[in-house]
């Protein structure tokens, strides 16, 4: 079994040596803006609409506007990092996020606070497509696998803590405290990226020739039969966990009967449940090989979801449900750093735009599943069973003849 190897010298910023695990939970840090700036802002949403004076899906395009800056940053900036450099654009970013979080804080109405809302989207992008460009700039194979799944344990926090932070933020300073705190946030990670995140793609090492070139290299990328697989493996596994994030509130509280602190609990839990994961697939990795992690884990959840539908059409009760839900959750935690490990490892001489399609395709795709859950317990079950087989078979169909060694 191939155990990956750092590529590079240690990593220093002006000649101070960074640890490994300052490092890494810096970019873990870069990679939190998704789910603190949507997941934060929701439990205020109501107010933001009431107080500027707009309907309720006014208020929800705000939303809408920051996950498609999201979506577009990372197409432009990852490909941007393969001519320019990671680090610059990483700072970069992260001063347009700190900005356009105050602008979000003194908007006036409805419409700047849209235009600030994708801007913040548009700078969050570079630390959270940069972040994977970085880790596969500096090391290979396992180590790769182990890192990435180490970031995503670390980010997995961000999602439970980011609710409860913002709900109980609203009631004290308000929505537009809220982005106020994010700004300071934004400007922690921008101190944080100063002194832990130095360049990790060198000058030689850099391509050119603009905007041409990039869709060139995108349409390069989309050629390679193996990374198109994984990132579909990733893709889909996503919006699987889309799926189960917005039907959740519905089925474990109106189907199930959960109060709303019950419900909190098992949403922690089943969180906790993919951290861990996450973690013992980052110990793991230096014994089992990535591909192989992934490939197991992938046929577990296929399992898993076709039990979950069985139990749900059977009459959904409760313990059934939230023991699958937990495993599925747990076992997630295999397949996310795993597979965006291995889709970076096959575009090694292009990361940044690599990874940038990486992105795009996740949250395009988590997007798109939302919408489909509704509030049925069974319409949650049938579509993350239709993400499960279908990462099952990007993986069969299109990474076939790849050994379990990688």
């Amino acid at each position: 079994m191939t155990v990956g190897t750092e590529r590079a010298a240690p990593r220093t910023t002006r000649g101070r040596a960074v640890p490994d695990g300052v490092w890494i939970s810096v970019l873990a840090l870069l990679t939190a803006v998704a789910p603190l700036a949507t997941d934060m802002y929701l439990p205020v949403l109501p107010t933001v609409a009431a107080e500027l004076g707009a309907s309720a899906s006014a208020a929800q395009l705000t939303l809408t506007a920051f996950l498609v800056g999201l979506a577009v940053g990372q197409l432009v900036i990852g490909p941007l990092s393969d001519g320019w450099g990671r680090r610059r654009l990483v700072l970069a970013g992260t001063v347009l996020l700190c900005v356009a979080c105050l602008a979000s804080a003194v908007a006036p109405s409805v419409a700047v606070l849209v235009v600030a809302r994708f801007l913040q989207g548009f700078g969050g992008a570079a630390g959270l497509v940069l972040s994977r460009a970085m880790i596969s700039d500096r090391t290979t194979g396992a180590r790769t696998a182990q890192l990435f799944s180490l970031m995503m344990a670390i980010n997995g926090i961000a999602p439970v803590v980011a609710p409860v932070i913002g709900s109980s933020l609203g009631g004290v300073v308000g929505w537009r405290g809220v982005f106020v705190v994010l700004a300071g946030l934004a400007l922690l990670m921008l101190v944080s990226a100063l002194l832990a995140v130095h360049e990790t793609l060198p000058a030689p090492a850099r391509t050119s020739g603009g905007v041409r070139r990039t869709f060139s290299d995108v349409g390069a990328l989309l050629r390679r039969r193996r990374y198109v697989g994984y990132v579909l493996a990733f893709a889909t596994s996503f919006s699987m966990m889309f799926a189960y994030i917005s039907g959740s509130p519905f089925v474990l509280q109106q189907t199930l009967g959960l109060s709303t602190t019950q419900y909190a609990l098992a949403f922690g839990t089943n969180a906790a449940g993919l951290v861990l994961g996450n973690i013992t697939s980052s110990r793991l990795a230096v014994r089992v090989a990535p591909r192989r992690q992934l490939v197991t884990a992938v046929r577990g959840l296929v399992v898993l979801c076709a039990a979950l539908l069985v139990v749900v059409l059977l009459g959904a009760a409760r313990w059934p449900v939230l023991v699958l839900l937990f495993a599925t959750l747990t076992t997630l935690g295999f397949v996310m750093g795993n597979s965006a490990a291995l889709a970076t490892g096959e575009v090694r001489d292009r990361a940044g735009t690599g990874s940038a399609l990486l992105g795009a395709t996740q949250f395009g795709l988590g997007a798109l599943v939302s919408p489909l859950v509704g509030s049925s317990a069974t319409a949650m079950a049938v579509t993350m069973l239709t993400a499960a087989t279908l990462s099952a078979v990007s993986l069969a169909a299109l990474t076939r003849g790849v050994t379990a060694t990688r």
